[in-house]
């Protein structure tokens, strides 16, 4: 982290940073909202499965209080000893497990998966008694302490106040029957965990916003930080020309695509090929939907054969096309005559194959207005 003051570290902190500060295991933390899960997580487990766990804990205590014949043999003992233990931990453990699962799920509430081990990787500045003592009286530490004290505070006041109202309910249970006493005590304990647990939500809704603020603080930039992150992203020559090559490789791919729709292709023969489309009362001129030169030149030429796409060869049209227009403009105006001829054998080749009859010459010589073509005209 830059050793920048706060008043410098002036900008929010870019996605980039907040990757890196995950990586590293640097996230929100609410523990307060961990202890709220937990706890209202074991007060509705009391609430519906505690009779039956403290009914079963009963049976168990009958059992193991009874004087039997295994009483002589010590090797028996430890057998009625041990299956004691393993009824109770067996009745314990669906409420436990469920404990254990909400204090595992509940910090994901605020900042979702996270696996790493970089926390607890050896760092030997923590041992600096000098660092160790500037944490000790930070800002953070002593926000922690206010924190701390106000929550013992109210969770002290919450459950005096319980304690208080329950005290005819602790008296009635020196009267009760053994199991109505349990039953009593259980909803004393069910009821006093909610009320803590309702006395904690007035603490999370403050710690948690309080979290959020202090890691987005943390992790704010100087202007130079933003600068040089800008710099090492997007001012990579490798990642541009990477970009650059993938966006072409997109780009080709949905070029081919509209090939096959293409009404004619024409080409140099061999070193460009440009794909026109035209649809009557749909398009005020006819329109490029593909070219290239070379390999991609062949590669339109192959698409528009498997497709029965006419090909017409002339070259000084095929370079000015080329070099004049844009995948998805319409043509120059200065080449709509030499494009008319072209659409017109087209149009004759479709009669030619719907009805038969005699083929279609192709037009030879088409001319291109001087300085459209690059090659001067020359075929």
């Amino acid at each position: 982290m830059s050793e920048e003051s706060d008043l410098e570290r002036s900008e929010a902190p870019s996605p980039r940073r907040l990757e890196q500060a995950r990586e590293e295991g640097q996230v929100a933390r609410s523990p307060e909202l961990s202890a709220l899960a937990v706890m209202m997580a074991g007060a509705g487990g009391l609430w519906f499965s505690g009779g039956q766990m403290f009914r079963g804990m009963e049976d168990l205590m009958i059992r193991g209080m009874r004087v039997e014949s295994v009483a002589a043999d010590p090797q028996q003992m430890l057998d009625a000893l041990s299956g004691q233990a393993t009824g109770a931990l067996l009745l314990a453990a669906p409420f436990f497990i469920v404990l254990l699962l909400v204090g595992f799920l509940a910090p994901m509430a605020l900042s979702g998966w996270l696996f790493t081990f970089k926390p607890v990787e050896p760092d030997f500045s923590k041992l600096n008694p000098l660092k160790g003592l500037a944490r000790m009286f930070s800002g953070h530490a002593l926000a922690e302490l206010g924190k701390a004290l106000a929550k013992a505070g109210v969770i002290g006041c919450v459950a005096g106040l319980v304690i208080w109202s329950q005290v005819d309910e602790f008296t009635a249970l020196l009267t009760l029957p053994l199991e109505s006493g349990i039953s009593r005590l259980g909803r004393i304990v069910v009821w006093s965990l909610a009320a803590v647990a309702a006395g904690m939500v007035l603490i999370v809704i403050i710690d948690v916003p309080l979290q959020l603020w202090r890691h987005t603080s943390k992790l704010r930039m100087t202007k130079e930080d933003v600068r040089k992150e800008m710099k090492e992203s997007e001012g990579d020559p490798h990642i541009k020309a990477a970009i650059r090559q993938q966006q072409r490789e997109m780009a080709r791919r949905r070029m081919m695509t509209e090939v096959p729709k293409a009404d004619v292709v024409v080409t140099n023969p061999t070193h460009y090929a440009v794909a026109l489309s035209y649809a009557e009362g749909g398009m005020r001129a006819p329109r490029v939907v593909a070219k290239g030169s070379d390999l991609v030149a062949a590669r339109i030429r192959e698409i528009a054969a498997e497709h029965r796409v006419p090909v017409l060869e002339s070259p000084p049209l095929a370079r000015a096309l080329y070099r004049h227009t844009e995948i998805g403009q319409e043509i120059p105006e200065a080449l709509f005559t030499a494009v008319a001829e072209v659409l017109a054998y087209v149009f004759q080749l479709r009669q030619h194959r719907s009805h038969g009859g005699a083929a279609p010459k192709p037009p030879g010589g088409i001319a291109v207005p001087p300085g459209l073509d690059p090659a001067g005209g020359a075929a």
